[in-house]
């Protein structure tokens, strides 16, 4: 394995970092080391907390672990990591077995060289090359063959609420959809985000009687280039095992077709999808029309059984209002060994997630060291299978180990990205629930500026473990290290996304900033203890769209 760039003795920080990004190559592994921070930076990370936070991520996301992936080996080391961690923080146990909450899940891999996919057209067969042209995604219970006719459904969306509807006059009884990735202009970003998650989609599709989908990326909005994302086709896919809990059945395909390659779904037609593309990119509405061929598919898979748990701390609250739950939560998985990049393949998953589990244990840690009582119990939540799509937290959500009404907020803490110095907090869900005053507060007290999602045609708020709490109408929030719209700061994020996310180089060489990491921990051990204790349950503003999953009813502490 390749050594990376050493940071320099006597550098600024954010110089550091700077220079670093530049020069660390991608892919390339050592042995973990802290980055180093000057003076001044030590100065603000009071007592070591940054060298406390660093040494959690240190532990999640070394090569011994693997990656963690969901039921392996250095997911069980990384499970053990923290409930030690907890235990030292003084959380009680909120399992169903002891800390541990088992979910058992259905793997599925591929068997790519059994497996086929061509287009039907005027009697000839075109294949296409899995890896190259197309993939399948393994999260459904497909059937081993399907042949049926395509139509191509512009987004494939119907949001009722904005009287928007891409299947308005188109029959899909039977077909399989083929979409383009992305939303129309002009209408809300939280419905487009609902409207958008893999339920409502299928929702939507198997009412119309649709019995698959083949879904375009647009590469213009795409966080990982084809060329990796890829990579990832020959790794298990996962579902819930319990059926109750499964967002997709009926679904008999599910295949994502490159872009650089989908003009040849549209031969014989009188569109091409470059003509698609330069529509949706100049947020124009797209055509729908019957595609004149079929999909034929033969997929050929191994099933296994997997059981990966839930890790549930608890710090009991004082009061009327113990029975009552602030779940904080951050998913401990990640994707574990898969095809090498650069010689390397432990996808290490340091910034996704091993960062916001150590941020989980800090807070825990803090509220054990401050002595405060909290009217309101707070639930420490390292989910898995987050990766897998969101299923840990879906399971939690669904199944919760505590009083399921109890649960009166979620903060979530996924990929935060410490990147650049923490001055603006990005809150995704900051004017969906009376959650955003508490933020806004937190923030000012601690001199940041707080805004929205500043990107949100990228659907985060609903491609994190919040959502799961969402849908079953509990107020919620995430957060990261903000930036402005056209900053420097946003393009060395979108460059991280496009380089380290999902990729070995997401490992312990690449540049943190220790003191906005100690910031952001700040932020949640504030905003914790806010909602912990405030007077009434956090609830949906009345203009949320989100509102629609509450519960009916609310309760309000004695004054």
């Amino acid at each position: 394995m390749k050594i990376k760039h050493l940071y320099r003795k006597g550098v600024a920080a954010l110089c550091v970092f700077v220079l670093l990004f530049a020069a660390a190559p991608v892919g390339a592994k050592s042995p973990g080391t802290r980055p180093k921070t000057n003076a001044a930076q030590d100065k603000t990370t009071t007592g070591g907390e940054a060298a406390r936070w660093w040494s959690h991520v240190q532990f999640l996301a070394d090569d011994k672990l693997e990656g963690r992936d969901t039921g392996s080996e250095g997911h069980r080391k990384a499970v053990e990591y923290v409930i030690e961690q907890f235990k030292l923080a003084g959380l009680k146990p909120a399992g169903t077995n002891g800390y541990l909450q088992p979910v058992r899940f259905r793997a599925r891999r591929i068997r790519e060289e059994e497996s086929s996919l061509a287009l039907v057209r005027d009697g000839k067969t075109e294949q296409l090359k899995l890896g190259e042209d197309a993939t399948f995604s393994m999260r459904i219970e497909a059937p081993e063959t399907v042949e049926a006719p395509m139509v191509f459904a512009g987004y494939a969306l119907s949001i009722p609420e904005a009287n928007y509807d891409d299947f308005r006059g188109l029959d899909v009884r039977g077909k399989v959809v083929v979409y383009l990735s992305g939303t129309p202009s002009g209408l809300p970003a939280p419905l487009l985000a609902h409207y958008q998650s893999t339920a409502e989609r299928w929702a939507v599709l198997k009412r119309l009687g649709a019995i698959g989908a083949i879904n375009i990326p647009n590469p213009k909005r795409t966080d990982i280039p084809w060329e990796r994302s890829t990579l990832a086709r020959l790794q298990p896919s996962m579902s819930l095992a319990d059926a109750t809990l499964d967002d997709t059945a009926g679904q008999k395909l599910s295949v994502t077709v490159n872009a650089a390659r989908a003009e040849k779904l549209f031969a014989g037609t009188d569109r091409t999808f470059k003509e698609i593309l330069t529509l949706a990119d100049a947020e124009k509405p797209l055509p729908t029309f019957p595609l004149p061929a079929s999909v034929r598919a033969s997929v050929r898979f191994e099933t296994t059984e997997i059981e990966s748990p839930n890790v549930v701390g608890v710090l009991p609250g004082n009061g009327s209002l113990k029975n009552e739950y602030v779940v904080l939560s951050a998913h401990l998985d990640h994707i574990g060994v898969g095809q090498p990049i650069k010689g390397d393949p432990i996808n290490n998953g340091a910034m996704d997630n091993a960062s916001g589990i150590a941020t989980l244990i800090e807070v825990a840690r803090g509220l054990r060291e401050s002595k405060k009582k909290l009217r309101r119990s707070v639930v420490f939540l390292a989910v898995t299978a987050e990766e897998k799509g969101l299923l840990g937290s879906k399971y939690f959500a669904a199944r919760p180990s505590v009083k399921a009404s109890g649960i009166v907020a979620n903060l979530n803490m996924d990929m935060f990205l410490p990147l650049f110095p923490l001055r603006v907090l990005t809150v995704y869900g900051l004017d969906e629930s009376d959650l955003g005053a508490d933020v806004r507060a937190v923030g000012s007290a601690l001199g940041l500026a707080v805004q929205a999602d500043p990107e949100p045609e990228r659907n985060s708020f609903i491609r994190s473990d919040q959502y799961s709490f969402i849908r079953r109408g509990v107020p919620a929030l995430a957060m990261k290290v903000g930036f402005l719209k056209g900053s420097p700061e946003a393009a060395l994020s979108a460059r991280w996304r496009s380089e380290r996310y999902h990729a070995p180089s997401d490992d312990l060489q690449q540049p943190f900033d220790l003191s906005a990491a100690a910031g952001f921990n700040r932020v949640l051990l504030a905003l914790t203890e806010r909602v912990a204790n405030r007077a009434e349950r956090p609830r949906w503003n009345e203009s949320s769209f989100f509102r629609r999953f509450a519960a009916p009813t609310t309760t309000t502490a004695k004054r």
